[in-house]
């Protein structure tokens, strides 16, 4: 294991670039899953990376992956990213980043079948790691 051959533990980066590795040697007959990789970086920020199915992956602020991407996507670019807005950006904690994707979630859930009935979203800071689980239809 990595922990054995390097003596010290995976960092995020090097975990994102071995996901990357092992999705890449199945391009020929890909794996259909959505990939995430989240976690700290050398400087204790925050590290997220998308992936497409062959392995390409990028580093980015906000990443969505899945069936409610499309819907999700345009509201994380403008509440997040500060696209296509008028209003100035506003730094979000991570509290209300985590009811964000909770608000839109929810919305994706009333307008896409797969996403499914809850999401499980994890604040990862310094400290430690926090587990939110909220359920998106109540019917």
């Amino acid at each position: 294991s990595y922990k054995y051959d390097h003596r010290k533990e995976i960092t995020s980066a090097s975990f994102a670039a071995l996901l990357a590795n092992m999705l890449y040697q199945r391009r020929f007959f890909p794996f259909y899953v959505y990939n995430l990789v989240g976690g700290l970086d050398d400087e204790g920020r925050g590290a997220l990376y998308g992936y497409d199915p062959v392995g390409s992956y990028q580093r980015g602020r906000f990443e969505c992956a899945g069936v409610g991407s499309a819907l999700i996507d345009p509201l994380l670019d403008c509440k997040v990213g500060n696209m296509n807005s008028n209003h100035p950006a506003i730094a979000l904690s991570g509290k209300d980043a985590v009811y964000l994707v909770r608000d839109v979630f929810t919305a994706a859930a009333e307008r896409e079948i797969g996403v499914g009935d809850g999401v499980e979203i994890k604040l990862i800071t310094a400290s430690g790691i926090e587990n939110f689980r909220f359920n998106l239809r109540n019917d």
